[in-house]
């Protein structure tokens, strides 16, 4: 190798380590998503009675489209009533009188100020039951819940429709 090649190579190593360490020292804060700052009622926090509201505050204002706020009690039941509020930096939706003694989960998706969602969960406890009525379950069964005929019903029937037909077939060819 000739010492201008060698020059040259070095000189293209030594520019691209100065590319390099110069875009880490000027480089700008990185755009983060939201995260969330407080809670009320806060997380893990224990509570005598239910509060009427779920307020959820972030470091940034949310946008107000695809926002979820659900609130789920220790009998797997929904306690939230009506649509989750948006405005600025919060989030809230108003509660059901709540029931059964134990933990509640705030469950959150937000969409933060740069079009990311943001997601997570928020424990508290309640330590005196109250006389509240849930709202449909959170793992979607619902045993009041009759939607027809169950499937299995149908499958026996196909199998026995085409048990016939498959033997009428075979017996007329036999005829023939």
């Amino acid at each position: 190798m000739t010492s201008s090649v060698a020059r040259r190579l070095v000189g293209g190593a030594l520019a691209a380590f100065l590319v390099v360490l110069a875009s880490i020292a000027f480089a700008g804060p990185a755009s983060a998503h939201s995260s969330l700052v407080s809670s009320d009622p806060a997380r893990g926090a224990s509570v005598s009675a239910g509060p009427q509201r779920v307020t959820l505050t972030f470091n940034e204002a949310l946008q107000d489209s695809y926002d979820t706020l659900t609130v789920v009690g220790p009998d797997q039941n929904f306690w939230q009533q009506g649509d989750a509020q948006v405005v600025g930096q919060r989030i809230s939706i108003a509660l059901r009188p709540l029931g059964p003694a134990g933990e509640y989960r705030i469950n959150y998706r937000v969409t933060s100020a740069d079009g990311h969602p943001v997601s997570g969960q928020v424990p508290f406890t309640l330590t005196t039951a109250g006389t509240g009525t849930p709202g449909p379950s959170a793992d979607g069964s619902d045993s009041s819940d009759d939607s027809g005929i169950p499937v299995w019903v149908y499958v026996v029937v196909v199998v026995v429709v085409v048990g016939v037909a498959t033997t009428f077939v075979v017996r007329r060819r036999a005829r023939t």
